[in-house]
């Protein structure tokens, strides 16, 4: 068991659903947490496997995806500190649709089901946040699902771009995404070939929408690819 700064975030960061805790279950929350670290590349959870409880990404950062058609992977979502991740089929009682790895080093937060539910049973406002959180994340799949099937490619590439935004923000400078993705992991958020992605890249950078630096990647003119985005 992990005990450090890192697995404090799940509890202590002010956007932490565990702030909705009293003191008499925040005592129950952290008497039971047990919290790991996990390095680069190293899987989290696979699909198929059974959640045996809530895993809280305390620090770094994490891609879950599903293994596709001919060994090409697509990646259903990527997540940052202090959000959840596999909570749909620990609730729904199901094995794991997806897989979990760290995209760099990371620390989770791990509460066993039975705990979980005795904080949801005695905390209602918890409770409803956790329903507010599943709501959101049925709303995003159901959007990129809509997306990923009936936009062109610049139109992919674009939102996905935009998604990175939306969830790791920028650098200090304002432009950089914080986050610092392969060419592969790029194509696999975007449902399409690696050598497609590469080449979208290049015809945006020629565009002048964005410029490349290895994996980062430095936005430019952002309200254009949302309008890349919106046109499909």
């Amino acid at each position: 068991m992990l005990k450090n700064q890192d697995c404090q975030n799940c509890s202590k960061d002010k956007d932490s659903i565990f702030n909705l805790l009293n003191k008499q279950e925040s005592e129950l929350f952290e008497k039971h947490k047990q919290c790991t670290s996990y390095k680069k590349g190293d899987i989290i959870y696979k699909e198929g496997d059974m959640p045996g409880g809530l895993i809280c990404l305390c620090s770094g950062k994490v891609k879950i995806f599903k293994e596709g058609v001919g060994g090409r992977d697509q990646i259903i979502r990527m997540e940052k500190p202090v959000n959840f991740i596999g909570f749909r089929a620990l609730f729904a009682n199901e094995h794991y649709i997806a897989s979990a790895v760290a995209i760099e080093d990371c620390s989770l937060c791990y509460l066993e089901k039975p705990v979980l539910e005795k904080l949801i049973k005695s905390n209602g406002i918890f409770a409803l946040k956790i329903i507010y959180i599943l709501a959101k994340e049925l709303g995003f799949s159901n959007e990129r699902t809509v997306s990923l099937t009936q936009k062109h490619i610049r139109g992919r590439l674009a939102e996905s771009l935009l998604v990175l935004i939306n969830t790791f923000g920028f650098d200090d400078d304002g432009k950089t995404i914080k986050i610092y993705l392969s060419r592969e992991d790029l194509a696999n958020l975007s449902n399409m070939t690696t050598s497609n992605a590469i080449r979208t890249l290049s015809i945006f950078a020629s565009e002048g929408l964005i410029i490349i630096d290895g994996r980062r990647i430095i936005v430019e003119k952002l309200e254009e690819l949302k309008k890349i985005s919106k046109l499909g």
